[in-house]
């Protein structure tokens, strides 16, 4: 083969690559071992994704509604939105919260019962362009300067590897919703349609969806705005939220 050809041939590859990863950007179904999903991937340098909780009134902003409405004031269309951190009943986050740089809640690393406190739990990172799913405690070690920032837990895929502490045998099943960030920097955030244990919530992010470092978010509340899939969940009203737009 020439090298001309040799070239044309590396060209079309990676225009097929760039082609497959723009098809995958946005929302869609999905199934792992026989339990439905949507997912949504964004490339957190090409595609803003920021956090929301309260509104220009300081009040939480509740619903996806809102946050839309929110957004429209601004010139910006909502295309997709998902509850984004565990939170208290003024609707206030419980650990870490970060938005547009400034520090709103510091870092929770106190022990505790539920879901928040089955350690290691983790943060959901967006800065420079780039995001990232971390141990709290490698948060806490890493001096970073978020943009954007939440706690949540547990963590669900710490390195390649299941949360201890979640048993493959398990029966405790709920609708569950989690972020992972795969090896290349996708943020791939995934909603359950049905009741999923923890084991196999984070198979999903594991297997199905090769990140190697993935987030709970929460649970029973679980709702998604999408766009593309046409869905605007209004179960429950909600504390801090993950969107993105595009601008009007």
């Amino acid at each position: 083969m020439t090298a001309r050809h040799d070239l044309a041939a590396a060209l079309l590859a990676l225009a097929s690559f760039a082609f497959a990863a723009q098809a995958q950007a946005g929302c869609a179904a999905l199934d792992h071992e026989g339990r439905s999903y949507a997912v949504c991937r964004f490339d957190p340098s090409e595609q803003s994704l920021e956090l929301y909780n309260l509104g220009e009134d300081g009040e939480p902003i509740a619903t996806f509604t809102g946050l839309a409405a929110e957004l429209a004031g601004e010139g910006k269309r909502l295309t997709f939105a998902m509850n984004a951190g565990m939170f208290d009943d003024k609707l206030k986050p419980i650990g870490l919260y970060v938005e547009n740089g400034e520090l709103l809640k510091k870092l929770n690393r106190r022990n505790g019962y539920g879901n928040f406190h089955l350690k290691p739990n983790g943060v959901f990172v967006i800065e420079g362009g780039k995001a990232a799913v971390m141990e709290t405690e490698a948060y806490a070690k890493a001096g970073r300067k978020p943009d954007f920032a939440t706690q949540s837990g547990p963590m669900l895929v710490i390195n390649g590897k299941i949360h201890p502490k979640f048993s493959e045998t398990g029966t405790s099943a709920k609708v569950r919703n989690g972020v992972g960030v795969t090896a290349g920097g996708e943020v791939v955030f995934a909603l359950s349609d049905g009741a999923v244990t923890f084991h196999e919530f984070a198979r999903l992010f594991r297997d199905g969806l090769d990140t190697p470092n993935a987030l709970f978010l929460d649970g029973t509340i679980s709702s998604l705005y999408s766009t593309d899939l046409r869905r605007n969940d209004g179960f429950l009203p909600l504390g801090p939220m993950v969107g993105a737009y595009e601008k009007r």
